[in-house]
C-alpha cells in the first residue's frame, strides 16, 4: 500500500482551504439549503468529482450514504440521473423533498399562509400573542394561574427521546399547534414541503440546539417565533422552486434502506459513479443530530423506533452497538484494524477507563470498518466496469486519542475487495474536539475494474 501513502495529496479540482471548503455559496443555496446537516459536504465537491469522473446525462451517480441529499440535488441541477440510499428516516425524507421540485411555488406559499392564519388564531385563543417573543412570566400572567398547565407538551415517551431542554415550553406549544394546523389543512401537493420547512425552522431558529460541530443545547430561549419562522422557510422554498423549475433536471431515486445491502435495491451493473460521505468512526451519534425534528414530525415515536433506526446504520459510535452485531467478521483478517483495536483496548486498561461505552471503543472500531467492508463488497454488484468512486472521510482520534487513518484503511479494505485505489485527496483539515489537533478530511478515490464478462450482463438504470 505504499503507493497510496505517496498519493495523499490535493488534486487541482478540490479546494481544501478550511474557510471555504465546507461553505455553501449563495448560488448553491436553492434546494440544498432547505434542510442540511451542519457538517454536510458542499455541493462544489460533487461537481468536482462529477467532472473528474467524466459523468454526463447518460450515466448514473449513486450516493449510498446520501444524508440530506447533497449529491442527489447537485446531480439533478447538472442533469445527471442519480440514486440515493439513506437509513435515517428524517434525512431520507429531507432528500426526497429536496429532490421534488414539482409544487407550484405560488400555490405552496398561498396554502402555507392559510395554515399560518389558522395557527395564529389558535394561538390567540390560547392567550398567546401572535409570534411575538414574550418572557414566560408574562405569558403565564396572560393565561392565568389556573391555565398555566394548558401549554401543550409531548407524551412522556417522546419527551424522553429528546435532548434535555432542546426546545422551550412556549416554542414547543406553538410548534404542536402549527403541526395540528398543517394536518387539518392537509394538501398532498404541499404537505411534505411544509413539514420540511418546519424541520428547518426548528433546527435553525425555534429550538435551543446548537451545532459546533457536535449537537448540543445552548441557553434556553424563553420564547421564539414559530409561525413566522416557518413562513420564512416556505418563502425561501417558493423562491427556489421558481428558479429550479426552469432547469432541465434528471430523475432521482431515493431509497430508505441500509447501505450495507445495496444489491437488494439497486439494479446490477447500473451505476457509473459513487460520490458519498459515510459516517466516521467516532462517538458522534448521528441520530441525535436529527432527534428533535424526527420526534416532532413523527419519524421516531419511541425507543423501539430508535433501536430499529440504529440497527440500519453502519456502526460508528458505541451508542449504536448491539450484542448481535457481527460486521467485525468482515475485517477479522485485517492486521491494521486489529492492531488499532488492540491499542485502543490496551490504552483503556492503562487509563483505568471502565464505563460501558469505553469498554466498547475497540469493538466499535472493528464494527465500523467491518460494516464499510460489507458495504463495499455488496456495492460491487451494482457498479459498471470502470466506475469511479469518491468517499469523503476523516481521520479520527475519538477513542482515547488513538489515531485512526480512516481514508487509508478504507482504501486498503477496498483494494482487498477488488477495487483499484487511485488517490487519497485532501479535502480540508478540521480541529479535533478532544486533542485540539488538525485532522485530515480526505476523499478516497477508487475505481471498480469489474470482473471479467460482467459487461455482458449490464442493465440500463437503477430501478
Amino acid at each position: 500500500m505504499g503507493r497510496l501513502l505517496m498519493t495523499r495529496s490535493k488534486p487541482a479540482l478540490v479546494r481544501s482551504t478550511n474557510g471555504y471548503a465546507n461553505r455553501l455559496s449563495p448560488i448553491d443555496r436553492p434546494a440544498h439549503d432547505w434542510y442540511r446537516f451542519i457538517l454536510s459536504f458542499p455541493s462544489h465537491l460533487v461537481r468536482d468529482y462529477v467532472e473528474r469522473f467524466g459523468i454526463g446525462p447518460r450515466q448514473v451517480v449513486l450516493d449510498p450514504f446520501c444524508g440530506t441529499g447533497t449529491t442527489i440535488v447537485e446531480c439533478m441541477k447538472l442533469g445527471i440521473p442519480s440514486a440515493g440510499v439513506e437509513a435515517n428516516p428524517m434525512a431520507h425524507f429531507a432528500t426526497q423533498i429536496k429532490s421534488d421540485w414539482s409544487p407550484d411555488p405560488d400555490g405552496l406559499l398561498k396554502h402555507a399562509r392559510k395554515i399560518a392564519e389558522l395557527a395564529r388564531a389558535r394561538l390567540a385563543a390560547d392567550g398567546i400573542e401572535d409570534d411575538i417573543p414574550l418572557p414566560l412570566f408574562r405569558v403565564e400572567r396572560r393565561l392565568g394561574l389556573s391555565q398555566k398547565r394548558t401549554l401543550r407538551t409531548l407524551e412522556p415517551e417522546k419527551q424522553k427521546l429528546l435532548l434535555t431542554n432542546s426546545i422551550s415550553p412556549l416554542p414547543l406549544h406553538r410548534t404542536l399547534v402549527l403541526l395540528d394546523c398543517i394536518d387539518e389543512r392537509c394538501d398532498a401537493r404541499y404537505r411534505n414541503h411544509e413539514l420540511l420547512a418546519l424541520a428547518k425552522a426548528l433546527v435553525c431558529s425555534i429550538s435551543n440546539l446548537h451545532f459546533g460541530p457536535e449537537v448540543g443545547v445552548g441557553p434556553a430561549k424563553t420564547d421564539s417565533p414559530v409561525v413566522s419562522a416557518w413562513i420564512a422557510a416556505i418563502q425561501t422554498m417558493a423562491n427556489d422552486l421558481r428558479a429550479l423549475q426552469v432547469i432541465k433536471s434528471a430523475q432521482a431515486y431515493v431509497y430508505h434502506a441500509d447501505s450495507r445491502h445495496i444489491a437488494s435495491i439497486v439494479e446490477p451493473c447500473s451505476i457509473d459513479a459513487v460520490i458519498t460521505s459515510p459516517p466516521y468512526p467516532n462517538e458522534k451519534d448521528y441520530t441525535r443530530t436529527t432527534r428533535l425534528e424526527s420526534v416532532l414530525l413523527g419519524f421516531i415515536r419511541n425507543k423501539a423506533d430508535l433501536r430499529i433506526l440504529k440497527h440500519g446504520l453502519v456502526r460508528s459510535n458505541t451508542r449504536g452497538v448491539y450484542k448481535d452485531d457481527d460486521d467485525d467478521q468482515w475485517v477479522s483478517g485485517n492486521r491494521e484494524v486489529q492492531r488499532i483495536a488492540r491499542l485502543i483496548e490496551k490504552r483503556r486498561i492503562e487509563l483505568g477507563k471502565t464505563s460501558g461505552f469505553e469498554r466498547l471503543y475497540h469493538k466499535v472500531t472493528k464494527l465500523y470498518f467491518g460494516g464499510m467492508a460489507r458495504h463495499l463488497a455488496d456495492l460491487r454488484t451494482v457498479l459498471r466496469p470502470g466506475a469511479g468512486l469518491a468517499y469523503v472521510v476523516g481521520d479520527q482520534a475519538s477513542y482515547l486519542r488513538v489515531m485512526i487513518r480512516t481514508g487509508q484503511l478504507l482504501a486498503e479494505i477496498a483494494e482487498s475487495l477488488g477495487y483499484e485505489p487511485i488517490t487519497i485527496d485532501l479535502f480540508r483539515t478540521r480541529l479535533a474536539t478532544a486533542t485540539k489537533e488538525q485532522l485530515r478530511e480526505e476523499v478516497v478515490v477508487l475505481r471498480w475494474p469489474g470482473p471479467k464478462g460482467v459487461r455482458r450482463n449490464c442493465v440500463a438504470r437503477p430501478g
